[in-house]
Formats: structure tokens, sequence, C-alpha cells
């Protein structure tokens, strides 16, 4: 299915680059990406988003591709962009998915934009660096508890620890992609890591690299602090998380369905932190639909 690229203007001189596909008159289906997250479409996910009626619609957060870097940013202020993107579309409201380091953001949108997002889902996504009665490097796979160790550290360290990393990981290609991710990579997650997912999720690495470490720098360094909204929102909310995750440990995926008033939790213990996007995206949209009154 085809897909545009394209940029908008947004406050302060910076520029989001955009990729937009599926029905032009659908509602929006905002997508954010993991991270480190490039923009790059996925076909199967796009089409079964298309398949519903719904317009995908991906942006490269700052310091990603062509997105103006915006040092010192919160997880919150997500949502000046997505209100920008919606403007620049002509969009009212919207549904959207976070996956992995998207899920903060996801629900960013829930719980700042009342008015305008219809529902939101986590999938595999983290809960807050300070949430209580969480150990949150609990069950992660060694690399993310150094790269995370790195940015409670502070910027610098974060800076050094990323460059080091982006130069083994930017020319990563599909065949290669589970053994660079290491012992993140649960089995259940090597399973689904292979063909046109694993060719994706390479060509995602690449993009989100491509400019330098930016983007995931400022990624980390915002998980780490205070994400700068409530985690009360008004719209409706889902949890999806699996329990072979090691990357995101399934202890997150439980704290945020306990804290989030009000949200639907789908905690599934043989997933990893990928397969949800191969195996449940139609659930995941389903079930997104459902949330916000718009059952087929």
């Amino acid at each position: 299915m085809e897909s545009a690229w394209s940029t908008i203007d947004v406050a302060g001189g910076r520029i989001v680059e955009l990729l937009v596909a599926g029905p032009e008159g659908g509602l929006p289906l905002l997508l954010h990406s993991g991270t480190p997250g490039g923009l790059v479409p996925f076909g199967p996910s796009t089409k079964a988003a298309s398949a519903r009626g719904l317009r995908t619609v991906k942006f490269a957060r700052p310091g990603y591709g062509r997105s103006t870097p915006r040092p010192g940013r919160s997880v919150a202020d997500v949502a000046d962009d997505v209100t920008a993107i919606l403007d620049a579309l002509g969009a009212v409201e919207f549904v959207t998915v976070g996956t992995s380091g998207g899920g903060p953001h996801a629900l960013a949108c829930a719980s700042l934009l009342p008015t305008r997002c219809l529902a939101a889902a986590s999938v595999a996504g983290g809960a807050p660096f300070r949430a209580d009665g969480l150990d949150w490097m609990a069950g992660m796979a060694a690399e993310n508890v150094e790269e995370f160790g790195a940015a409670v550290r502070g910027e610098a360290a974060l800076t050094a620890f990323l460059e080091a990393e982006a130069q083994l990981e930017a020319g990563v290609t599909g065949p290669d992609i589970a053994e660079a991710l290491g012992g993140l990579v649960s089995e259940a997650d090597k399973a689904v890591l292979t063909g046109e997912f694993a060719e994706h999720m390479a060509a995602s690495t690449q993009a989100a690299l491509s400019g330098g470490i930016a983007g995931w720098r400022d990624d980390d360094l915002a998980f780490v602090r205070d994400w700068g909204f409530p985690l009360g929102p008004v719209r409706p909310v889902a949890i999806w998380h699996g329990g072979q995750d090691r990357f995101v440990p399934f202890a997150h995926g439980e704290w945020l369905a306990r804290h989030v008033p009000g949200a639907r939790p789908h905690l599934l213990p043989d997933e990893g932190h990928l397969t949800l996007t191969v195996t449940s995206f139609g659930r995941i949209l389903d079930d997104l639909l459902d949330l916000a009154g718009l059952t087929r």
C-alpha cells in the first residue's frame, strides 16, 4: 500500500516528518514507534488498519529522521506535535497505539488530549521510572540495564553509550538483527524476527540512526524523568504486554494495568516484546475501536 512522506511546521521553528497511508477520509490511527524507531512503513500493519477504515499516521519524534530535535523534551511534549499533526491533516479526532518506547507517548495522548483522542493502547510499553512499588529494571536484559543505567547517570554518559551502540547497529540488516539485539530477544521474539518483519525492524533502526542519536538519547532521558502528565486518562486505554518480554519486563504491563484508571488489560504470558506487532495487531485495533465506541 502506497505511503506518503511529508513534513509540517510546528511551534518553535521545528519541523515534524510524517508518513501517512490508507483511506484519505479514514479516522487517523496515530502510531508511536519504539525507541529507537525510524519512519518506515510496515505493510501488514497498514493493511490491517486500512481494512478497518483507519488512516495510518506515523511521525518521527524530535531528533529522528527529518524531525528537528527538541532537547530536554518530556513525554508529555508529544501532545504538542500530535495536535499540530491533526490540524495539518484536518482531523478532529483520532485513536492511537504506541509500541515499546511509543507506549508512554500513547498514554500521554489519552491524558492530555481528551477531546481528540478517542482511545489509546500501550503495547509492550514501559511504566514511569519512579513507579511506586516497581523495580523498574528488574527482568530487563543486560543491554537495556546498561543503556538506562547510562540515562540515569545523565546526558553525557548516555551520549557516549549510544554513540558507541549506534556504530554497531546503524548497518544492521534483517538476517542479523536478532543476533545484534543479543539478550534482549526472547525465544518468542526470535520466532517472529524473520522475513519481512526482520527486514522492517532493520530498516527502522537504520532510519532512526541516519541523522545521529538525538532522538534515541532524548527518548531515553524523557523515560527516566517525570513524564509530565498524570496517569489518569479520561479516554479509554488498553494495556498489552507479553510475559516473555526482555526489553520492557512483564511487571511494567502489570503495573500499568493496576495504576491506569479503567485500563483494559491484555497480559499475555506467552507473548514477547516484538510478537504482538506480528501476531496480534488486528486484535489490538479491534479492541481499540471497541474502546472508542466504534465497533464495526
